[in-house]
C-alpha cells in the first residue's frame, strides 16, 4: 500500500501562488498560471505561530517544524548527540516503550521523522486527517517526555558507528567531513552533525536529556502546515502539542564564521576506483543583496540539468567525469559553495584543473546574456513546480521562514529572479569564484602529487592527507 504521504497530490487550490511552466529551449519564454494558493499565519491562544496552507483535496496533513539549535549546540568533544536526539526521539515516550510507540505508528500510517541540520533541530509529521489526534499526541509524547532507554540507546548508537565505519573508507564521505575542516577550522560547523568514531561513544544519556532540555523550546519554534484541516482545530493541535515545552530555549551562542580563503588543495589518499573531487568556498549568505545574483549565476556554473558550464566543459566536451554539480549552501551564520565530481584516477589532476578554468574564466568575464536569461527562465519554473506534494510545499513553507522571507515571498519570488541584471550576476560571479577554490581530492595518489604546503592557522589537516600544490593555472580560450 502506497503511504498518504507518498501520493502525489493536486495541492494548490485558492488564491496567491502563481507557478511558471518551462518551455522547450526554442519555444517562447511563457507563464501559465497552474494554481494558486493563500498561505495563513495562524496564532494560537498559546502563543504558536504557524503557516497554514488548507487544502481539503486529499484527507491528509503535513506539518514540518524546526527548532534553532542543530548540531552546533552539541558539547564540543561530544559531536553527535543531537543526531542521537533525532533518531532516538520516537523509540519510546512516557509509558510508550520502543515496540509500543512504533505499533502505535504503524497502526495509523501516521509518518513522524526528526533529524538535525547544523542549525536547527527539525521534524515531520504526516498523517490522515481522521488520525490528526492521535498523530499530534504522538509528536508531543515525543518531544515532553523522551524515555532514552539504555537498551534503545545502545542499539542507536551501534547504528551510527556502523554508519561512521562505512563513512571512514568512502570518498565522498571522507572529501565532504575534509572541507568542512578546513573551510571552517575551529568553528562549530567544522563538526561532523552526525559525530565522529572517537566521539559517539562518549555520548552518554544525560547529554541527550540536557540537549532536549536546552534545544526543545517555543521560542525558536517555526511551524508549517499543508493540508485538509481547519485553522481553529489546528491551532488547539498545536497548543496540546507544542504549548507545555518550555518558554525558552537555553543554547549557546554561535559565532558568524567566513569559510577560509581559497585557494587551497588537500589531497587524501585512498585506494578506491573512482577518485572524489569536492570543491568549494565562501559565498553570500540568505539575507544579502547579492544572494539572489549569487544564486542565478551559480546555477549557470553548475547548477542541475545539462546546460550548466561545468557539465558541458568537463563531461561532454572532454569526457573527464560522469558528473559535476554545484550548489549553493547558505547556514545561520556562514555561507559557502559546494560542488562534486568524480573520476578516474589518472584523470583527477586534468579535471580539477578544468574545473579551476572554468571558474576562473566566469569570475573574470561573467555569464552571456544567453545564459543568464536561460538561468532566469530555468528557476522560476522548476522551484515552484517542485512543490508537487504538501510535503514538500510544508518543508518549502518552514524554509522561507527560516530564512527570515516574508509570507508572500511565493507571489515576488519570480520578480527578484527577473530582477538580476548582467551586471549583478557579473559582480556575483567575481565575488564568488575571484579567489579560486578549496579542492579536496581523494583516491589514488597521482604521480604529480607536489610537496605538501603550510595549512592556513586553525585548519591543520589530519595524519593522512597531505596538500597539493595550489598555483593558478590559465583560463580556458
Amino acid at each position: 500500500m502506497i503511504h498518504p504521504c507518498t501520493r502525489r497530490e493536486i495541492l494548490l487550490g485558492g488564491a496567491t501562488l502563481s507557478i511558471a511552466m518551462l518551455g522547450s529551449a526554442n519555444s517562447l519564454a511563457a507563464t501559465r498560471t497552474l494554481a494558486r494558493t493563500r498561505i495563513k499565519r495562524l496564532v494560537s491562544s498559546c502563543g504558536i505561530e504557524a503557516w497554514l496552507v488548507q487544502d481539503s483535496t486529499v484527507p491528509l496533513i503535513a506539518m514540518e517544524f524546526a527548532l534553532t539549535g542543530g548540531a552546533t549546540q552539541d558539547p564540543p568533544q561530544k559531536s553527535g548527540v543531537s543526531h542521537m536526539v533525532a533518531a532516538l526521539l520516537k523509540e519510546g515516550s512516557a509509558g510508550l516503550d520502543f515496540k509500543a510507540f512504533h505499533k502505535r505508528l504503524d497502526r495509523r500510517a501516521i509518518d513522524l521523522h526528526f533529524h538535525s541540520t547544523h542549525d536547527h533541530f527539525r521534524g515531520s509529521l504526516c498523517t490522515l486527517e481522521d488520525n490528526a489526534d492521535e498523530a499530534f499526541d504522538l509528536l508531543r509524547m515525543a518531544l515532553t517526555s523522551p524515555r532514552f532507554d539504555a537498551a534503545d540507546v545502545e542499539r542507536i548508537r551501534a547504528t551510527v558507528l556502523a554508519r561512521l565505519r562505512h563513512d571512514s573508507t568512502d570518498p565522498s564521505s571522507l572529501a565532504h567531513r575534509k572541507f568542512l575542516e578546513v573551510a571552517f577550522g575551529d568553528h562549530a560547523y567544522a563538526r561532523p552533525p552526525g559525530g565522529s568514531l572517537e566521539s559517539v561513544p562518549e555520548v552518554e544519556v544525560a547529554d541527550l536529556k540536557d540537549y532536549v532540555r536546552r534545544v526543545i523550546a517555543k521560542d525558536t519554534l517555526k511551524i508549517a502546515v499543508v493540508g485538509d484541516v481547519d485553522p481553529g482545530v489546528l491551532c488547539k493541535l498545536l497548543d496540546k502539542t507544542f504549548g507545555s515545552l518550555p518558554t525558552n530555549a537555553e543554547t549557546t551562542p554561535v559565532p558568524d564564521v567566513v569559510a577560509a580563503k581559497p585557494p587551497q588543495r588537500v589531497f587524501i589518499p585512498l585506494d578506491v576506483p573512482q577518485t572524489i573531487v569536492t570543491f568549494g568556498g565562501p559565498a553570500v549568505r540568505r539575507n544579502e543583496p547579492d544572494f539572489m545574483a549569487t544564486y542565478v549565476v551559480n546555477h549557470i556554473l553548475g547548477g542541475a540539468g545539462l546546460t550548466s558550464r561545468l557539465f558541458r566543459e568537463v563531461r561532454e566536451k572532454r569526457g573527464l567525469a560522469y558528473s559535476v554539480r554545484e550548489h549553493l549552501l547558505w547556514l545561520d551564520h556562514s555561507a559557502v559553495f559546494l560542488g562534486k565530481s568524480g573520476t578516474c584516477a589518472d584523470r583527477a589532476h586534468q579535471t580539477v584543473e578544468e574545473i579551476e578554468k572554468q571558474v576562473r574564466y566566469i569570475a573574470e568575464e561573467g555569464p552571456t546574456q544567453h545564459e543568464l536569461d536561460d538561468a532566469k527562465s530555468y528557476l522560476k519554473g522548476s522551484q515552484m513546480l517542485a512543490l508537487n506534494t504538501s510535503s514538500k510545499l510544508a518543508r518549502t513553507l518552514l524554509q522561507h521562514q527560516l530564512d527570515k522571507l516574508p509570507i508572500n515571498y511565493f507571489e515576488t519570488h519570480n520578480a527578484v529572479v527577473d530582477g538580476v541584471t548582467l551586471e549583478d550576476a557579473k559582480r556575483a560571479a567575481q565575488r564568488l569564484w575571484g579567489e579560486g577554490l578549496l579542492t579536496i581530492v581523494v583516491g589514488r595518489a597521482p604521480k604529480h602529487a607536489a610537496q605538501p604546503t603550510t595549512m592556513p592557522a586553525g585548519t591543520a589537516p589530519s595524519p593522512d592527507a597531505e596538500q597539493l600544490d595550489a598555483s593558478p593555472t590559465a583560463p580556458p580560450n
